[in-house]
């Protein structure tokens, strides 16, 4: 028997098929699908297509490829299949190095946190671990110096209104909060009042430390009304391309403070990329303060 003209791959996503959903996104968004994922991408665009009325793979690579394609639905399948999950305390040195070099460097140098709020931000925050894990890095700082009037807030950002949401609700298994020491788990956490449902709920005063927004961090312009002293954009730009990551970093160097850190995953490096931030650790970059 012969061979179909467009092989068939196990996912059932054809060859050709995934080559255009691969070129178009490329060219659209500077995001790479890695081939990995060819199957997770398949069950995801069964459910887009049950979701938006569509019977097939083709009407619906059809609809959301063709002339008119639907920026907020390619928004939306760019950003489910590069979705990276994260966890509370990943990547324990990061915090680590935040409070014991830039949190004391910062507010001896600029005044931040003292004079005026400092500020983080958790670009492509997902479900919210990691925001919520600075919330309680940075409240754990300020008990621990009762005589400063320390001050911070977490803007966390995300371009998906599913993930958001979840986000907001703050609502987490007990295998989601394991990495959290069980002092941290006493006085941020409250469980459930249903013992059948192993979930706790993150306390009040760190949900109000953390605002959430939704945004695209490939916009021109953020948005923002204030510079950042620190940004974490951690496992993100691994998915785009050279151009799109040089553009990315430069767009964040222009909303850091003087001084500010910008943390990104442990892979992640802007070796060969002309951006004004230097390296001051591992993954993580420094702006230059200016006079």
């Amino acid at each position: 028997m012969r061979a179909k003209k467009h092989q068939e791959h196990a996912s059932g996503i054809s060859d050709a098929d995934f080559k255009r959903l691969s070129e178009f996104v490329h060219l659209q968004c500077g995001v790479k699908l890695p081939p990995a994922k060819r199957s997770l991408l398949a069950e995801m665009i069964q459910d887009r297509l049950r979701l938006h009325g569509r019977h097939s793979f083709n009407e619906y690579l059809d609809w959301l490829l063709g002339s008119g394609h639907p920026t907020e639905e390619l928004i939306q399948f760019v950003d489910l299949a590069t979705n990276t999950e994260t966890e509370f305390f990943h990547q324990a040195d990061h915090f680590e190095y935040l409070v014991q070099t830039v949190l004391p460097e910062l507010i001896k140098i600029t005044g931040a946190g003292i004079s005026r709020d400092f500020m983080i931000w958790s670009a492509g925050c997902a479900t919210g671990e990691e925001a919520y894990t600075l919330a309680m890095v940075l409240q754990e700082f300020a008990d621990h110096y009762p005589g400063i009037p320390f001050r911070a807030k977490v803007l966390a950002t995300d371009i998906s209104d599913r993930v958001l949401a979840t986000a907001n609700e703050a609502i987490y298994s007990a295998e989601k909060v394991a990495p959290i020491s069980l002092d941290m788990k006493k006085k941020y956490l409250l469980k459930s009042r249903d013992p059948n449902r192993q979930l706790v709920r993150v306390v009040p005063e760190l949900r109000e430390m953390v605002k959430f927004r939704r945004l695209n961090i490939l916009d021109n312009d953020f948005g923002l009304r204030e510079r950042m002293d620190i940004i974490f954009c951690r496992n993100r730009i691994t998915h785009f391309n050279r151009p799109t990551q040089e553009k990315l970093i430069n767009n964040f160097c222009r909303n850091l403070s003087p001084g500010g850190y910008l943390f990104l995953g442990p892979t992640e490096s802007l070796q060969h990329l002309k951006v004004p931030v230097v390296q001051a650790a591992p993954s993580i970059y420094r702006m230059p303060l200016t006079a």
